[in-house]
Formats: structure tokens, sequence, C-alpha cells
């Protein structure tokens, strides 16, 4: 099946964090009101189901009510990227078909692989994706990230890409990822239509210099990176830089000692959920990290401490 055509996705595409309630259930109205909050915050898309949104903790029928919910309000305001990483393929393709038929613009997957050596080899990831590419019709987006410990060297994305068309984005959050985007930009040329980063933005200025078009931060400060990348890609580096240099610090405790739960910190203190609740196993921030996160975002001032007040 031909992948629907579609301008290149480019710019901001933060993760949608799935809130709970106190007892661990799901807040669907949280839920809606993190979608309004995000789109508030000026992003030029959304991703959900993603790792920051815990997916690894929901039950699939949770998925099933989270893609619909999400998708219907949403309802193309932006387009939303749906991640539908499983090992098995069988399970991945019908992940992916729901998306596709709720509306989704983008699925996003890592190769599959499970526990810390059930990996598949170069020729059933590709057989993977292919089959995924077929039932979805749209496009892709490889996460090449240390979690799934799958190793991607730049030549095999480049096969992929070339192998599977409806393979045209890359999310690259491993270590040197900008040296890796800037590798997979010259060997794959047209074949990369959206070299992404990710890790919270956190090398985003190194990333945008090895030609990053996109980047996948949580929906902490959106607000606040999304000026990076458009003065960057429009030649502004200096003043990118400038504004980098002030959220860096943020961005930074973020990824190193918060983590997931802080852009569920940061929404309850904003108004825009009732509970910052993670799910068991993980734990809630320590009240001094938790007082430390919050110090720092309120010195940058982003939307998400404001939105529900």
């Amino acid at each position: 099946m031909a992948v629907s055509d579609s301008a290149s996705l480019r710019g901001i595409f933060p993760i949608a964090p799935t809130p709970f309630t106190e007892t661990g259930e799901l807040d669907l109205d949280g839920q809606t009101r993190v979608l309004d909050c995000m789109i508030d915050q000026g992003i030029d898309g959304i991703c959900i189901l993603a790792n920051y949104s815990e997916q690894f903790l929901l039950s699939d029928d949770e998925r099933d009510t989270l893609i619909d919910v999400c998708l219907k309000r949403v309802a193309g305001r932006v387009p939303v990227i749906t991640t539908c990483s499983h090992f098995s393929t069988r399970i991945a393709v019908a992940r992916a078909k729901k998306a596709a038929e709720a509306g989704a613009a983008m699925l996003m997957l890592m190769p599959p692989y499970h526990g810390t050596a059930l990996r598949a080899d170069e020729k059933t990831i590709i057989e993977h994706f292919a089959r995924i590419a077929d039932a979805a019709a749209i496009p892709i987006m490889v996460q090449d990230a240390p979690l799934s410990g799958v190793a991607l060297p730049v030549p095999f994305l480049v096969r992929l890409a070339r192998e599977v068309p409806a393979v045209r984005y890359f999310k690259i959050e491993v270590p040197s990822a900008a040296a890796k985007l800037r590798g997979l930009i010259e060997a794959g040329g047209d074949a990369i239509q959206g070299p992404f980063d990710g890790e919270e933005s956190i090398t985003l200025m190194a990333d945008l210099d090895a030609g990053a078009t996109g980047t996948m931060p949580s929906a902490l400060l959106p607000d606040l990176i999304r000026p990076i990348v458009i003065d960057h890609l429009a030649g502004r580096r200096a003043e990118a830089a400038r504004r980098y240099a002030r959220v860096l610090p943020l961005i930074n405790f973020e990824n190193r000692q918060c983590g997931l739960r802080a852009t569920k910190v940061a929404m309850m203190e904003g108004g825009v959920i009732r509970s910052d609740a993670v799910r068991h196993p993980l734990e809630p921030l320590h009240p001094a990290t938790r007082a430390g996160l919050l110090e720092l975002a309120r010195e940058v001032d982003p939307l998400v401490l404001r939105w529900g007040k």
C-alpha cells in the first residue's frame, strides 16, 4: 500500500504525558487538558503513547482508549505521532492500523526488542517495519534510543529508509547524537526527510548544527524550545544559542534528575492536571528534587506553570 502524501513535519513535537489519578487510574479529563495546554504552547505536533507517556505501564485497552481520546480531542489542530513499538510484528501492525484509522499523522517505533538479550536481526527489522508500513500507509519515525539496546548503524538506517520508503523520519537520541545525525543526513540524502533529536532536547544546539529539522522534548517547556528551532532553521544561530543557554539548566535538571516525572510536576503546579502521580514501580520525585525543578522552571516561566491558573 502506498504511503499517503504529506508535507514534511518539522519543528517541535513534544511527548504528551499520561495523567493518572492518585489511585492510578487514567485521568481522561486531565488528558484532554494536557493536549489543550500543549497546543497553546505553540507546538508543531504532539507525540502520544511514547516512553515519556509511560506507555510501558499501560494496558492494551488503555492504549486504545487513549488513542481515541487524544485523536478526537486534538481534532486535526496539529499532527499527532503515535508510538506503536512492540516486539511482536503482529501486535505492532495492529497498533499501527488503529492509529492510522484514528487519524494519526505518523507512527513512531523502536526496533523490536525484549529484555536485555532478545533482538531481531537486520533482515527481520526491515521486515517488521515493512509490514507495519503496508498496514498503516502513513510515514514512520524510527526511534533510535539506548532503551532498546539495539544498535542501528547509519548504513543500516539508510538501507531501511531506501527499502521501506514509509520510513522517512528518525529520532536520534543516542550518545553523540549530532555525529550520527550528520552521518545519517550525508549518507541518506533525500531518503532522510525528517532528522529529529530527542532526550528532552538536551543536545539541541549541536543536533541543529548537524542538520536536525525537528526535536521531540517533553511537554515541560516546548514554548521556550520552539523559538530556538525557529531561529536556527532561519539562520539566526546566535539568537538560537542565546535562547538555548537560558533554558539549558532546566532541561539538564529534567533530563538528569527527574525524567518523565518533571512534566507532570509542572503541570500539576500550573493547574493543568490534578495529580502528578506515576505508576509503580516508578516513584514520585523526592520533595527536594521537586522543589529544585520548580525553582528552575520559575526562573524561565514556561506557560505550563500558568496555563490552568
